[in-house]
């Protein structure tokens, strides 16, 4: 997500202003599992992941037949170690929202279950968009 640091925050504050923060909280656990799946292509960039979009043949790039590879940064250790640092930096930037009354959390471990609700926060915070034959 962006912004990630209260220097991001105060940077974007300089050139928007917001008045809606959505606020993912996914486990600790789901997204280490999630982000330790992904397995790339490393001369197309495509993206496997082993649990929600595997390869037809396990570690083989569904078009070419190469091998595919797990980054350093997706392997376990590296992804829980990311998430940790990612937690501390967000922090302050949560908190500053809150205080501004603009956050909205959502909790989940299933996008097709959090998506409703996210869905309708923002249908509620912005306008439908008018065809030309209904201007």
């Amino acid at each position: 997500g962006f912004p990630r640091t209260l220097g991001q925050a105060q940077a974007l504050d300089r050139i928007c202003e917001l008045d809606l923060v959505i606020s993912l909280n996914i486990p600790f656990e789901t997204l280490k599992d999630r982000l330790s799946a992904r397995w790339v292509h490393p001369a197309s960039g495509r993206v496997y992941n082993m649990d929600f979009n595997p390869p037809h043949v396990q570690g083989v790039d569904d078009l070419t037949g190469e091998p595919l590879v797990q980054q350093e940064d997706d392997k376990p250790e590296a992804v829980a170690a990311r998430l940790r640092k990612y937690k501390d930096a967000a922090k302050p930037v949560i908190e500053l929202y809150k205080s501004r009354g603009i956050l909205h959390s959502f909790s989940g471990t299933e996008t097709n279950k959090i998506w409703p609700y996210v869905c309708t926060l923002l249908s509620s915070k912005i306008p439908p968009l008018l065809s030309d034959e209904e201007n």
